[in-house]
């Protein structure tokens, strides 16, 4: 990291009443809660998996009709 980048991430901090370790903790926990949790292959099992069942349907206008009145419900 060069001189201006820690710069900036220690103005980060400091405008957040935080000292840059508590910073960089906190950003580094925030981007790992954005990181999917599963792994693709996992993802495309359990797509896989659930593209072999069949589920009654019905019509869209009745059921977006349906919906609509539990919401007013």
């Amino acid at each position: 990291m060069d001189d201006d980048e820690y710069a900036e991430i220690e103005a980060f901090a400091q405008r957040q009443g935080e000292t840059v370790s508590q910073w960089v903790r906190a950003a580094l926990r925030e981007a790992r809660a954005q990181q999917p949790r599963q792994t693709q292959a996992r993802k495309l099992a359990a797509l896989r998996k659930a593209l072999t069942h069949e589920f009654p349907t019905g019509d869209i206008e009745q059921l977006l009709d349906e919906t609509e009145r539990g919401y007013l419900a």
